[in-house]
């Protein structure tokens, strides 16, 4: 009896012992599967990637429209520097830019206007720094501060004819050499009130569509670019009757 009782208990074991073999093989085989599925859910995945067409790129904005050269603006010249007759035929705007090449290049144009139309001429002077210009902020603060003290031409000149060499030390000697009150200048150059002038003209520049230098308006009608002399004139002679 003692040497058959272990029979039972070997049998007992190694039905025991392939049930455990039997039950990882199924594990095993479970886990293969899985991995076969989730690598074929990743390739499916991967195809729908490649397959899914790309997002449409984004509307580019509208350009804005510029002013229309037969359409006739009316410009805010209230406190702006200007010379030429009160009462003039032609008014002549400018949205300039001090840092401007194209700006600097047009000013004897302006001059010869002057001289030809006298007082039949105003020119109006609208600041327009370009955001490209780093050193024309400063220009035109102490181009404005000038004009508080009636010195705006003289300034003007000053910082066009030496516009290889823009800085506030420059201003602060030409505003010596046109007897301007220092400590004045010096004040207005950084107050809030001359900041708002510019930034205002600049405001209605972008409002009416201008959005290079230099851009004039003769009496409303748009004039873009440094044009020769007898562009002006062609629509001066047209606005005065000398045509």
């Amino acid at each position: 009896m003692a040497q058959n009782s272990g029979v039972p208990i070997v049998i007992a074991a190694a039905i025991i012992g392939a049930s455990i073999v039997g039950g990882s093989f199924l594990i095993g085989s479970s886990l293969d599967r899985t991995s076969q599925e989730l690598a074929g859910l990743k390739i499916a995945i991967g195809e729908l990637e490649i397959a899914a067409p790309a997002p449409a790129p984004a509307a580019r904005p509208a350009a804005r429209a510029r002013p229309d050269p037969n359409k006739r603006y009316t410009i805010n010249t209230k406190g702006s520097p200007a010379k030429g007759g009160d009462d003039a035929k032609a008014v002549i705007v400018e949205f300039s830019d001090f840092q401007c090449p194209f700006c600097a290049r047009v000013s004897p144009t302006m001059e010869r206007i002057q001289e030809e139309y006298g007082d039949e001429a105003r020119i109006v002077f609208k600041h327009l720094p370009l955001r490209m210009h780093s050193k024309a902020p400063a220009a035109h603060a102490a181009a404005e501060a000038a004009h508080r003290q009636g010195k705006f031409w003289e300034m003007h000149d000053r910082i066009f004819a030496n516009q290889s060499s823009m800085s506030p030390e420059k201003y602060l000697e030409y505003a010596r050499e046109i007897g301007l009150d220092i400590e004045r200048f010096e004040k207005d150059v950084a107050s809030a009130d001359v900041k708002k002038k510019v930034d205002g003209d600049a405001a209605e520049a972008a409002r009416l569509g201008v959005t290079g230098t230099p851009g004039f308006f003769v009496n409303g009608r748009f004039l873009s670019g440094a044009k020769p002399f007898e562009s002006f004139k062609a629509m001066i002679d047209a606005e005065t009757g000398d045509s």
